[in-house]
């Protein structure tokens, strides 16, 4: 339902109401905020032209003198930050920050989904630029792609742009998104954003590849992002906002992130319909990469601006490079063939994009003339903050607070900022999906101290850093008997989708660095540990972690204690059978019955990793003996048994579909760690009626697995299956859903802790 244009008037009209006069000086100096952009202006005698494609990725770059000098001297001004703490100083330039209330603000009127500065800085990007096409405008169809996208603020704004604009209340709209998937393994959480709370209730409308990965910077995922999106009439509009944690090395930030700005660029115009729009983040552009990508867009778009939106925090180098009306494939398609035949990562490797003989100079000039005006802007900016982080005066104070006043307010009037119904986002959903409840986004790698202290902190051995970490503590405690003792899933569940279930191929993990379901700090720390620590460690009693010492102190649960346990969680009637994975072993001190449960021991093998691996349950073998087990537990298992599983761990989508059908197939499953073999899950009241809709989708995936370890074709019309596995059979909408999420990770905290733990004592 359309948000009508009444509601639309009295909306803005409410705004107006508390419009506050402020002093004319400090409304020409919040003007200026939003007015800070520089636009080309091409020669009328089509001087800028797209170059022969025999000239291009063949000369070494070169460097430009002035625009080096203004990367030295900002470098230099930076240096100074080196010793401020990193969250003191982003509080100190927070409160500085003239557009700082600008967030909250609109937050508290608009109701806006993902309101975050991202939000903010798109949705002043729409109301700075004609992006829409005008041609879109009038046929009331407009299709977008946006590219590095989580956790989907541009989106969330541009939704929020279109159902509460006069003009565009009525358009219908289609986009679609990519974005490194922050879900996949192997993906790293410091180029990975975790923030999922979009993505989590949209997966239709995000492509990730046949890889998985959601890495735009692959050639084959390229072409198959335009295959994603071959049902729209026209692409329209793409934007990129991609980078990655570049504060190990901040004076480079520019050249490390050039591969990425090449391939954003690249696949944008591969994608866009002629007349289109783009958007591209952008840093600073002194070096010879960002010369020649700035040269490209000109000659492929009517209009190339650079854009420094007020909500962009004015002491980065952060830009928008803005691109209006392209030209289309038609104009750049020889040299366009030659970039996405050298597309990748390496791009730059194969030499400069043009040799500098065949820029221009007027447009030298003109790049020139903008990147000496927003690097006054950002010198101008960090010299006055650092000025006022000895203080500030109270005159001072009361004129910044006016300031931020006046450009909150200037941001509602200038934008037409007006409330969207929650019924109109994108994500309808009243409760946050699981991950973002349990802090999912706050994974992501904390910096904290200085730049100088994080270097120092670099030198450190692994125990050191983990030592000075925010886990210290805890870690270095012993474990204790009970833990998961209060950690329940309470089953069958009512609802059972197996019918819309799907199994996700892709290439064999290298590694687990990311799981939706563990704090990515931890396994950060864990993974360090399992590759620096020395081997030969000793060994630890337990099947699943055998490569591990043990802890004297850290008592272990005993195999009787927890068959008790499980049979209290039966419901006590005579004969109920439990069913125990695992060594043998294990029953040496229990007899045939514990309080009336008959004891069921099952020889199916359980694959123990080698060495210190940071496969953890990521290992195809593994995955197949897992779900073996779960098999024969569910064909064997009768009314209200039990069953004791062990687990290396539940970081992989896979184990945590595992963990969802034992969920959905019996009335309790809880675990317990440290167990004399590692850490057990706990299953008690099997339920057969909802076991048997699961076990025809379990066995097609068994055999499917099957075909894949033995190198067979995967599909009828697939290549052969290579070094690739099943990742992911339950979508990813059940696995967040319900308890389950707080499940595993508190699990997987047991369980990285303990191993932390045990390699710390060592």
């Amino acid at each position: 339902m359309s948000l009508g244009r009444g509601v639309r008037k009295k909306s803005v009209r409410q705004q107006r109401i508390n419009v506050v006069a402020f002093d004319p000086e400090h409304v020409v100096e919040v003007k200026k905020l939003f007015s800070k952009v520089k636009t080309y202006n091409k020669p009328a005698n089509g001087e800028w032209c797209i170059p022969d494609p025999s000239q291009v990725l063949r000369s070494p770059a070169q460097e430009h003198v002035h625009l080096q000098t203004l990367k030295k001297s900002l470098n230099e001004m930076k240096n100074q930050l080196s010793d401020k703490d990193l969250q003191v100083w982003h509080q100190h330039t927070n409160s500085t920050n003239r557009a700082g209330k600008v967030i909250a603000t609109v937050r508290a009127i608009a109701n806006a989904e993902i309101c975050t500065q991202a939000w903010c800085k798109f949705y002043e990007i729409l109301g700075t630029f004609n992006l829409l096409p005008k041609e879109a405008l009038q046929t009331g169809e407009l299709n977008t792609v946006h590219l590095c996208e989580a956790p989907g603020a541009f989106i969330a704004a541009l939704n929020h742009y279109l159902k509460t604009s006069e003009h565009t209340r009525y358009c219908d709209w289609t986009w679609a998104a990519n974005t490194l998937n922050p879900y996949h393994e192997a993906n790293r959480g410091e180029t990975a954003i975790t923030d999922d709370r979009l993505i989590s209730n949209t997966l239709p409308w995000w492509f990730f590849g046949s890889d998985d990965t959601g890495d735009i910077m692959s050639q084959n995922h390229l072409l198959e992002l335009q295959g994603f999106v071959r049902n729209m009439r026209s692409v329209d509009m793409v934007t990129a906002d991609g980078s990655f944690d570049c504060q190990g090395n901040p004076d480079e930030q520019e050249a490390l992130v050039a591969p990425l700005h090449y391939c954003e660029a690249v696949a944008a115009l591969f994608l866009l319909s002629p007349g289109g729009s783009f958007v591209l983040k952008m840093f600073t552009l002194y070096e010879h990469s960002s010369i020649c990508l700035l040269y490209l867009l000109n000659c492929c778009f009517r209009s190339v601006s650079i854009f420094k939106p007020a909500t962009s925090k004015a002491g980065n180098s952060e830009v928008y490079v803005v691109c209006l009306q392209y030209d289309g494939k038609e104009a750049v398609r020889p040299l366009l063939s030659k970039l996405i035949r050298h597309y990748g990562p390496d791009l730059a490797a194969h030499g400069a994009l043009f040799p500098s003989s065949l820029l221009p100079p007027s447009f030298l000039e003109q790049h020139e003339q903008a990147c000496s005006y927003f690097h006054a802007w950002q010198m101008d900016t960090i010299a006055e903050n650092l000025r006022w982080f000895e203080g500030l005066s109270e005159d001072q104070r009361i004129r910044l607070e006016r300031i931020r006043d006046c450009t909150a307010q200037e941001y509602l009037e200038r934008f037409q900022v007006s409330s969207l119904p929650r019924a109109r986002w994108l994500s309808r959903n009243t409760v946050a999906p699981a991950c973002c409840k349990v802090g999912r986004q706050l994974g992501q790698k904390k910096q904290m101290g200085s730049f100088n202290q994080r270097r120092e902190l670099q030198a450190l051995s692994w125990q050191e850093r983990i030592g000075k970490s925010c886990y210290a503590a805890w870690v270095e405690e012993h474990c204790t008997k009970d833990t998961g003792a209060d950690c329940v899933l309470a089953g069958p569940l009512a609802e059972c989708h197996s019918n819309s279930w799907f199994v996700v191929v892709g290439a064999a993990l290298p590694a687990v660095r990311n799981s939706p379901f563990c704090d990515g700090g931890l396994l950060s720390h864990l993974n360090e540990a399992l590759e620096k620590a020395p081997p030969g460690l000793g060994v630890h009693s337990s099947a699943a972690c055998a490569w591990l010492p043990s802890c004297s102190s850290c008592p272990a649960v005993s195999s009787r204690s927890i068959l008790s346990e499980v049979a209290s969680l039966c419901d006590h009637e005579e004969g109920r059978k439990c069913l125990l994975f695992g060594s043998s072993l294990w029953l040496d001190n229990c007899d045939e019955q514990v309080e009336g449960l008959v004891l069921e021991f099952c020889a199916e093998p359980l694959f123990t990793p080698c060495g210190h691996s940071t496969l953890h349950d990521g290992e195809s073998q593994y995955q197949s003996d897992l779900l073996d087990c779960v098999l024969t537990s569910l064909k064997r298992l009768g009314s209200g048994d039990a069953l004791l599983l062990p687990l290396i761990s539940a970081f992989t989508r896979f184990t945590a579909a595992v963990v969802f059908c034992l969920h959905l197939s019996f009335r309790s499953v809880t675990f317990r760690a440290p167990a004399p073999w590692g850490v057990v899950l706990m299953c008690a009241g099997f339920c057969p009626e909802v076991a048997t809709q699961i076990l025809p989708p379990l066995n097609d995936l068994q055999d499917r697995m099957g075909r894949l370890a033995r190198g067979e074709k995967d599909t009828e019309n697939a290549p052969p299956a290579g070094q690739k596995q099943v990742l992911q059979f339950v979508p990813m909408e059940e696995l967040l859903k319900g308890g389950l999420t707080d499940f595993l990770r508190t699990l997987n905290s047991a369980i990285a802790r303990q191993q932390l733990h045990l390699l710390m004592q060592s």
